[in-house]
């Protein structure tokens, strides 16, 4: 794995990107059978984590689920400011900024499961 650090729009991302030999074909040599489709679950996706270089990171404290996400990518938060709600064993814990800036990203969705340590936020 080779480390890369990408900009887009103004973000400045690191990425991992795996290297293939020369000559190493990525295609397998045996025919693969594709299974029947199946539906679509209706669960909610979370988007992959994204991180800012030099970004404060917002954490999940405990594992949950995310009833709803007060900010969005852009907005100006102050440290202390709620980013989100998160229930955990039937309660309601406000998930705050850990700095004063602007939201870098947005890591979950609402209807999200998350682990302790899950990125929420990132605070540029």
């Amino acid at each position: 794995m080779k480390k890369f650090q990408v900009t887009v729009n103004g973000n400045k991302y690191e990425v991992e990107v795996e290297e293939i030999a020369a000559g190493a074909s990525t295609v397998p040599s045996t025919p693969v059978l594709a299974s029947p489709p199946q539906p679509a679950a209706k669960a909610p996706v979370t988007p992959k984590p994204t991180t800012v270089i030099g970004a404060t990171k917002v954490p999940s404290p405990m594992p949950g689920v995310i009833l709803d996400i007060k900010v969005k990518e852009g907005d100006q938060v102050k440290e202390g400011d709620v980013v989100a709600i998160l229930e955990a064993m039937k309660m309601e814990n406000e998930i705050v900024a850990l700095a004063t800036g602007s939201i870098a990203s947005v890591n979950v969705s609402k209807g999200a499961t998350v682990e302790t340590g899950d990125l929420i936020v990132s605070i540029g």
